[in-house]
């Protein structure tokens, strides 16, 4: 038989997922595990959300919709803009996808072209590099430290451009780390690309979990950013696969036409719901979640250090800890193997978002509760 495409080759496997699968493994044996390792919240979805999906379902609403979202939805997207952020975003910008994992597959496949390269901070999150292999291009990461809080600069951007880079994606703030771009330095980047003729894409998925910050949303830098959003981290619907891009009005119509091909719309039901999870009832509810990962935070970052982790650089943000693990003599691979077989604490391989950096680091993840996060400190207190 034929082997599969290169493409499929050259995609490597998204290791937390099979960290996920083992972990989930003992626990079937068994075995009581603590999950550090995925990327999502353990709260459940707002009440008022469940309710407007179930009323939608009732109510028949369950046909396909514009390929761009319901245009309700699309309208109540731009007046987030206007009441979080104070920018004015023309409603016919806003592309409701399938998560924002499919707002970044159609602006990959909307902006660039075989053997363009995309400029990516590494560490950063691996879907972005195998996304662009997916649509034969390039991401090309540009490793990054605590000097810059593991995120990419305008200098960088500007020494590592070159003939072929047509794109710089950044996440604000970022996974694994949660650190941010400062407005100045985001400027400033938004310069450099804009100097080269380049396209700026912007991550934003966790940009409404900041704990200590409220910076402005990179929808204010002008309407040629290409910003990408979801429902899944803040609003506490992941399992509901709906996003958001925000694209250049000259790339709306790509974005349409390639929407129609490849999803035909995203969820209607999950739509429906959206709309109640950007209403004000909805708002505390998801700001007392924010309230307590913010505790989660601050509770674990000074245990690891106490362990001997390195956390040299506070996450601003997401719900994440890149923690350096250089003294235990390990790679990220092997302590994460053992720690999940020995102790039952499930944590995600550096290597998962860092090919030149990753065995150096692990990645907590502190979406269970404080006092499951006691109970890993614990463990991994006695096992070191």
């Amino acid at each position: 038989m034929k082997a599969v495409a290169l493409r499929a080759q050259e995609i490597e496997p998204f290791r937390v997922m099979e960290i996920l699968a083992q972990a989930k493994l003992l626990e079937a044996q068994g075995r009581d595990i603590i999950h550090l390792e995925i990327g999502e919240p353990d709260f459940v979805t707002p009440a008022p959300v469940i309710e407007a999906a179930v009323l939608a379902l009732r109510a028949g609403l369950t046909h396909y919709t514009p390929a761009l979202g319901l245009p309700a939805l699309r309208q109540a997207i731009a007046g987030y803009y206007h009441e979080r952020y104070g920018v004015e975003v023309d409603p016919a910008r806003v592309c409701v996808t399938p998560g924002a994992s499919g707002a970044l597959l159609l602006a990959m496949a909307s902006l660039f072209d075989p053997g363009d390269e995309i400029l990516l901070a590494d560490p950063g999150y691996p879907c972005n590099r195998h996304f662009a292999r997916l649509m034969e291009a390039h991401g090309v990461g540009v490793p990054v430290g605590v000097e810059s809080h593991f995120q990419l600069t305008a200098a960088l951007v500007e020494q590592h451009w070159g003939p072929r880079t047509q794109g710089v994606l950044v996440g604000n703030p970022a996974n694994p780390t949660g650190t941010l771009v400062s407005t100045q330095e985001l400027t400033a980047i938004h310069a450099v690309v804009r100097g080269h003729g380049g396209w700026l894409l912007v991550d934003e998925i966790y940009h409404e979990l900041l704990y200590d910050t409220a910076p402005p949303s990179a929808a204010a830098l002008g309407d040629d950013v290409v910003l990408i959003n979801s429902f899944s981290k803040y609003f506490l619907m992941t399992g509901w696969r709906l996003g958001w891009l925000l694209a250049p009005p000259a790339v709306v119509t790509a974005v349409e036409r390639i929407a129609q091909n490849v999803f035909l719309a995203a969820p209607t039901v999950a739509q429906h719901a959206a709309l109640s999870a950007l209403s004000a009832e909805v708002r505390p509810l998801l700001e007392a979640s924010k309230a307590e990962l913010c505790r989660r935070r601050n509770y674990l970052l000074p245990q690891l250090a106490d362990l001997g982790f390195d956390c040299p650089v506070t996450p601003e943000g997401a719900f994440y800890v890149y923690a350096g693990i250089k003294k235990f003599g390990m790679t990220s691979e092997e302590l994460v193997q053992r720690c999940l077989l020995e102790t039952g604490v499930a944590l995600t391989p550096g290597t998962d978002f860092s090919p030149m950096q990753g065995k150096h680091y692990v990645r907590f993840a502190y979406t269970t509760g404080e006092n499951r996060l006691q109970q890993a400190v614990d463990r991994l207190r006695q096992w070191l």
